[in-house]
């Protein structure tokens, strides 16, 4: 059973930088894809990004509405993920979930969704 806690959310203005963090805990960090959804009020849940698992080299895929934009790394020692979300637009505003899943295609397409962590509220201002 893996716990995954969201953090660094908050109001932003347009154009400004929110780093978000995932902290995983209680499994194998290693053995999982991660990646980042978000929901707005009223839309559906949205595919931000996801990383590959640690191997010797990982990859990463984003949404096109955040490529360029937003980069995701981990860090296997602290066993985090992270969320670097730069240029930030209103449209952004939603809440960011972490979720760990077999692989980036997987979590891509939103199947296979072994975890989630409870959401970090971001908003970006006008």
């Amino acid at each position: 059973q893996v716990q995954l806690e969201e953090s660094g959310g908050g109001l932003v203005q347009t154009g400004g930088s929110l780093r978000l963090s995932c902290a995983a805990s209680g499994g194998s960090f290693s053995s999982y894809a991660m990646g980042w959804f978000r929901q707005a009020p009223g839309k559906e849940r949205e595919f931000v990004g996801a990383i590959s698992k640690i191997t010797s080299s990982t990859t990463s895929t984003y949404a096109d509405s955040v490529k360029g934009r937003f980069t995701i790394s981990r860090d296997n020692v602290k066993t985090a993920v992270y969320l670097q979300m730069n240029s930030l637009k209103p449209e952004d505003t939603a809440v960011y979930y972490c979720a760990a899943g077999p692989t980036t295609s997987a979590l891509r397409a939103g199947l296979t969704l072994y975890y989630w962590g409870q959401g970090t509220q971001v908003t970006v201002s006008s």
